[in-house]
């Protein structure tokens, strides 16, 4: 087995998806990579072309956009709803609601950032694990009290699954991860050297290889992963459509503003500098002004063409239709206005407008409960919990509306409908939104003391 064989999708797709990266990043990171996206113009000479690169910007609506998107969807954290009588299998969903990577990053956050990877890239990765040990544990108890029973997450981009194949239900067959990092082996004295690691999954063991510098590769570990008894790869993928795939809708049209914006940039800059122009037949060799000369016989004639109209006007009001449908394509033209414009809609028209954003929204928060419900799921199967799991919530969005849900609430009781199991529900609802910061355990507390004191 080749285990550094790439997928054709991946070999296809790579340069985009880095592509892409820099394009949500901006800053530094694109300005570093900027000779990949700055066109450089048709007989251009070199050291323009560097100048211009080395006076790069860029106007970031995209990642602006995406981060718009996490923040709105996620800003109320997702409602985990536990119910059974395994209080010990609710005491570890409340610690992996805090910390689901060992790293302390609490669930809300680390699904906030595996849907920023999606709309970025298309897709974003996790792998459910648990602790391996020497020696096997032979109860339940056992496996709790050395730790063998912690399940927890880790996040992978698409840019680090490699290979994979797909059996006729759809699902993996098996699947390789590839990271990369840079390792000291002393403190001092010692160079950087780039470790490689391979990771293999199939549907009931693993495999991993490492490569260190000039060393060659060797496996470090393999045995049977923890999801094998329910026969499937622990990696689970979150993956947008491709009307929903931000990124992608206006990748294109974020270059576009960017060559334009830096071209309009560069020629009023160059324009803050006279040009002087010689009119002599001999040779001029002195320097003069503070940039270019020209020189010109005495009978020659110099001078531009441009369409009718100012070719400076003519590409800002071309920045500002490529702003505007950045935003249009990603759901958002309503923002799109910069500070100060006149945008005459009816409140009819903002109001459609929003709600294509909000149904938008619905959709995202559809994909990230999607997501968790199958993660948590597993997890639960793996450790033979007996507890059942929902999650529920990241569906409304208007900063405004916990008091009008509150009024909708009291509406709804008031019809006197006669069920136990709504009511309750509607209560739990209600509390989890309104105590969207506390720690599960007082979530689990409150939905416990609620269906008790119903019954």
């Amino acid at each position: 087995m080749n285990i550094n064989r790439e997928h054709p999708e991946y070999i296809a797709r790579r340069a985009m998806w880095k592509q892409y990266r820099d394009l949500y990043a901006g800053g530094e990171q694109l300005r570093q990579n900027a000779f990949d996206y700055l066109i450089r113009r048709q007989k251009e000479p070199e050291k323009v072309y560097r100048e211009r690169v080395t006076r790069v910007f860029y106007e970031n609506y995209i990642g602006s956009i995406i981060d718009w998107y996490a923040a709105t969807l996620m800003r109320r954290e997702p409602m985990l709803q536990f119910e059974g009588n395994d209080e010990r299998a609710k005491q570890f969903y409340n610690l992996l609601s805090d910390d689901c990577d060992l790293k302390g990053t609490n669930l809300h956050e680390f699904f906030r950032q595996r849907f920023v990877q999606a709309l970025v890239a298309g897709v974003s990765y996790l792998v459910v694990d648990f602790p391996r040990g020497k020696a096997p544990a032979r109860t339940r108890a056992e496996e709790d009290a050395l730790g063998k029973s912690r399940a927890y997450l880790m996040d992978y981009s698409a840019e680090e699954v490699i290979n994979w194949n797909r059996g006729e239900d759809g699902r993996l067959d098996w699947v390789v991860l590839r990271t990369s990092c840079l390792k000291q082996s002393q403190v001092t004295d010692a160079k950087w050297e780039k470790e490689t690691r391979w990771i293999y999954y199939d549907r009931e063991n693993f495999a991993i290889y490492r490569k260190a510098g000039e060393e060659a590769m060797e496996m470090v570990d393999t045995g049977r992963h923890a999801l094998a008894p329910l026969g499937r790869v622990p990696l689970f993928e979150m993956r947008v459509s491709e009307g929903l795939w931000l990124m992608n809708k206006a990748a294109l049209l974020q270059l576009e503003h960017f060559n334009k914006s830096n071209a309009l940039g560069w020629a009023l800059t160059m324009g803050l500098f006279a040009t002087p122009v010689i009119y002599a037949d001999k040779e001029f060799s002195q320097v003069v002004g503070e940039s270019y000369y020209i020189q010109l016989g005495k009978d020659d004639r110099f001078g531009w063409t441009e369409p009718e109209g100012k070719v400076y006007q003519i590409a800002a009001d071309n920045l500002v239709q490529l702003k505007e449908e950045i935003y249009r394509v990603c759901y958002l033209l309503s923002q799109a206005a910069s500070p100060g414009a006149d945008m005459r809609m009816s409140g009819l028209s903002k109001q459609r407008d929003f709600s294509v954003t909000q149904q938008v929204l619905r959709g995202y928060g559809d994909l990230v409960k999607d997501s968790m419900k199958q993660v948590l799921w597993a997890i639960a199967d793996a450790r033979r919990d007996g507890v059942s799991i929902d999650v529920s919530g990241m569906d409304e969005f208007d900063i405004g509306d916990f008091s009008s849900e509150l009024d909708d609430a009291k509406k709804l009781l008031d019809l006197v409908i006669g069920s136990e199991t709504l009511k309750r529900q509607v209560f739990k609802k209600l509390a989890f939104q309104y105590l969207c910061d506390a720690r599960q355990e007082i979530k689990n507390r409150v939905a416990e003391e609620i269906d008790g004191a119903e019954k």
